[in-house]
């Protein structure tokens, strides 16, 4: 008989396999349940592309095994908001026009959810530092920095 494990994913339960509890969360939210936010970048935990929300603190799925979830809730892009219904990180992003090439913006929309929830004023300086290892090759550093100043002021 196969096992499986019990998680919840942006707030709905989620029963996933777990034949490997070694194998990454990540590869679990994309393959197993169809996610799509988080992203594989460089599988090492050192580029972000593949950031969740674990029990509301910014994690690099792609280094977390699934054994070592338990009974956090995890939330991807796609639980922060919706097209219809952005959360405020994600349409200042938009507002901002944050993305170029977007691969690395699902990672900084999660840092930057988290670093919000702990400081509501971030200075531009805070901001640089929360999401310093959050890898972008595109060069819209400035309109994210400015995009996590405009989320600050809508919270």
């Amino acid at each position: 008989m196969p096992k499986t494990a019990q998680l919840t994913v942006n707030g709905k339960p989620a029963l996933v396999p777990a034949d490997d509890g070694q194998i990454p969360l990540l590869y679990v939210l994309r393959n197993d349940l169809g996610l799509h936010g988080p992203r594989f970048g460089c599988g090492l935990g050192q580029c972000g592309a593949c950031m969740v929300l674990m029990d509301g603190k910014a994690t690099r799925s792609c280094i977390t095994p699934l054994a070592s979830v338990g009974q956090a809730k995890i939330t991807t892009l796609e639980g922060l908001g919706s097209p219809e219904q952005p959360s405020a990180v994600q349409k200042a992003f938009i507002d901002e026009q944050a993305v170029q090439c977007g691969y690395c913006i699902n990672g900084m929309i999660i840092q930057a959810t988290d670093l919000l929830s702990r400081n509501h004023f971030p200075s531009a300086s805070d901001i640089k530092q929360a999401l310093a290892n959050n890898l972008c090759r595109c060069g819209t550093h400035l309109r994210i920095v400015r995009a996590v100043q405009r989320a600050s002021r809508s919270i």
